[in-house]
């Protein structure tokens, strides 16, 4: 599954999660859905275990090393496609949303009485 801890981190966490992160933010920046930074995960999946295999020796089929380096990517994509998200909307349409933490947006408050 893992080949090697400290490959995992630098391969998988660091290197193509930040792949993952730049991903995440293009896809949601044109406005596209999330669907599609999965579909680049399964892409960037493939390509970290290659990279596993190419440069440190690891298996280059292994279905469950495939399951979890991709999985790992899609998660880190997805906060980055949510955040980004989050902050487009606050500053495309800030008459009618506001921030609410890292990932999400509300509906500004009314004060007409």
């Amino acid at each position: 599954m893992i080949h090697s801890i400290p490959v995992f981190i630098g391969v998988t966490i660091i290197f193509m999660g930040g792949c993952a992160f730049m991903t995440g933010q293009a896809v949601s920046a044109t406005w596209r859905p999330l669907w599609q930074v999965l579909a680049y995960s399964l892409m960037l999946g493939a390509v970290d275990r290659f990279l596993v295999f190419a440069l440190f020796g690891g298996p280059l089929l292994s279905l469950a090393g495939y399951v979890l380096d991709t999985a790992v990517i899609a998660a880190i994509a997805a906060a980055s496609w949510r955040a980004t998200r989050a902050r487009r909307m606050c500053l495309q349409y800030p008459w009618i949303y506001e921030r609410v933490g890292l990932f999400d947006w509300r509906e500004r408050l009314s004060h007409h009485a």
